[in-house]
């Protein structure tokens, strides 16, 4: 395979004319989507708004934009009690700034979604030029679960941070990218793999190229301050050290070094009868594998294996709702760098065939989702 090789940053000029066709893609692919979504719930009888805006976790993210923190939920079958202290405070804040409620979440969520885009398109042409970044955009708009990019959810605000974080390190600016860093560690637990990669970078920085300036030594130390002041935080407020974990153990989330993911499959194999849902995600962990590999044969950038590689790590070795482990990969897009690369060697109509045959089977899947299954995302 082809080793990646750092291009020459452009000019603000220069780069515009990408950034606008990556950014027009993305918006013609995820608001076909949305058009898709919005005409099955009229045709369910069922508001558009509240299905974008108040699916599932986004009826706790909009509460605590509204009300703040306290709320928690009990099953008195289970003796289940989830709070709301599993959520990072980031999204939330920015709803209640942009005004609350789903229009509100909406509207934070589409406009992180489009900084994502052409922050995913510059990383994409920093590595293998313009067209691989438009057509990195294309695809990470048109993967399964790309629904959730259009939902009142925090995937795409770390998407737009972990992008810009990760071009940052491509470009050495070390403050920017720790200062991204720390936003993403406020905005979903998944953050931490943006802290992971500016830290890494940072000491190999320090340990192998002998750069010693302050702003590196800033970055490692930096990048995880947004995570851990909010994990510190519920500890604090729980009177527990290790509160936030408890948390997320009452959510039936932890880290269980695979067991619990590797015994879903097995029981799903085993029964025969594979739900959609089930299956899907099966196909989607096998091929996030593969291509991490394939990233790592072509020799991807140090930074973006590591972001990359943490979520894979999160997603696979966690305990959870196994249905939403696909949407905890959604913001790792440089797992797309082989195929964007490989289609960019392709015809312009094989790229255009292939990129249009995913976006119509991801508007089917995330009806499906949001309208049939009813399954939590």
């Amino acid at each position: 395979m082809s080793t990646v090789s750092l291009r020459p940053p452009e000019t603000r000029r220069a780069a515009l004319p990408g950034a606008v066709a990556a950014l027009g893609v993305f918006a013609a692919v995820r608001g076909a989507g949305v058009l898709v979504v919005a005409a099955g719930a009229w045709w369910a009888g069922r508001d558009p708004v509240r299905v974008l805006g108040v699916s599932w976790d986004s009826v706790w993210y909009l509460g605590i934009a509204a009300h703040g923190y306290g709320r928690t939920q009990m099953w008195a079958e289970s003796g289940t009690v989830q709070s709301d202290y599993a959520f990072f405070p980031l999204y939330p804040l920015l709803v209640r700034l942009a005004g609350g409620g789903a229009p509100a979440g909406l509207a934070v969520a589409w406009t992180a979604a489009a900084v994502a885009a052409v922050g995913v398109y510059r990383v994409g042409e920093r590595l293998y030029g313009a067209r691989a970044g438009v057509l990195l955009v294309g695809v990470w708009a048109a993967l399964p679960h790309a629904v959730v990019l259009t939902l009142a959810y925090t995937e795409a605000l770390l998407a737009a941070l972990a992008a810009w974080a990760l071009y940052a390190l491509l470009r050495e600016r070390w403050l920017w990218a720790a200062s991204l860093a720390v936003l993403a560690g406020l905005t979903r637990p998944t953050g931490i793999a943006v802290a992971a990669a500016v830290t890494v970078a940072a000491l190999r920085e320090l340990a192998v190229r002998g750069n010693r300036a302050p702003a590196v030594w800033a970055a490692a130390l930096l990048a995880p301050a947004g995570w851990a002041a909010y994990v510190l935080a519920v500890g604090a407020h729980r009177r527990d050290p290790l509160g936030y974990f408890t948390v997320q153990r009452q959510w039936g989330s932890r880290f269980d070094f695979g067991a619990g993911t590797l015994g879903t499959v097995e029981k799903a194999l085993a029964g025969g009868n594979v739900p959609v849902p089930v299956g899907v995600t099966m196909a989607v962990l096998a091929a996030a594998g593969l291509l991490a590999v394939a990233a790592v044969l072509d020799r991807t950038p140090l930074p973006l294996l590591v972001y990359a590689g943490t979520l894979l790590v999160i997603t696979l070795g966690g305990a959870g709702y196994f249905e939403s482990k696909p949407r905890f990969l959604l913001p790792a897009f440089p797992l797309l760098l082989p195929v964007a690369a490989a289609m960019a060697r392709a015809r312009p109509r094989t790229a255009v065939v292939v990129t249009a045959c995913m976006a119509g089977l991801s508007y089917g899947y995330g009806l499906y989702l949001l309208l049939v299954a009813r399954v939590p995302l």
